[in-house]
């Protein structure tokens, strides 16, 4: 039990740093990719912004607005994506998506790093969209570029 809630706060202190501190929240002019992704349930609105050269993922960031699960999750889902390509940003993506459903194993669930600070979210069902929308917003993106 006490190693359960030194986990739950540890997770809490990850995604406080992510939404207090973002590193990725800014705007960037050199972006060639640009999508905009929307929670009309809660009002998260925030554009993803990704330059996309040969196929890899060589910079990204977001702007906009957005409770604190939106904003840390797209946060932590630029510092994994960025020096990717295309095809592994996906396959992170489906396996984010995958841990938000509760269907991944623990081994999937480490390989998204600090990401897995939000598989309780899969037990919040009001709070998925939030958690998955800039992952939704990255998979819509990255589909219309080849």
């Amino acid at each position: 039990m006490q190693n359960n809630i030194q986990n739950r706060n540890f997770y809490n202190e990850i995604l406080t740093e992510h939404n207090m501190r973002p590193e990725f929240k800014y705007d960037l002019p050199a972006a060639n990719v640009v999508l905009e992704g929307v929670n009309p349930n809660c009002g998260d609105d925030i554009w993803l912004k990704l330059k996309v050269e040969n196929g890899v993922i060589e910079d990204g960031s977001f702007v906009g607005d957005g409770c604190a699960i939106s904003q840390a999750s797209a946060d932590i889902m630029l510092g994994m994506i960025i020096g990717k390509t295309k095809e592994e940003a996906l396959k992170l993506g489906q396996l984010f998506l995958k841990m938000i459903q509760g269907e991944a194993t623990d081994e999937e669930i480490d390989q998204l790093e600090e990401a897995s600070a939000l598989k309780d979210i899969a037990h919040m069902p009001a709070r998925v969209k939030c958690a998955v929308l800039g992952w939704h917003t990255l998979e819509e993106a990255l589909k219309n570029i080849s």
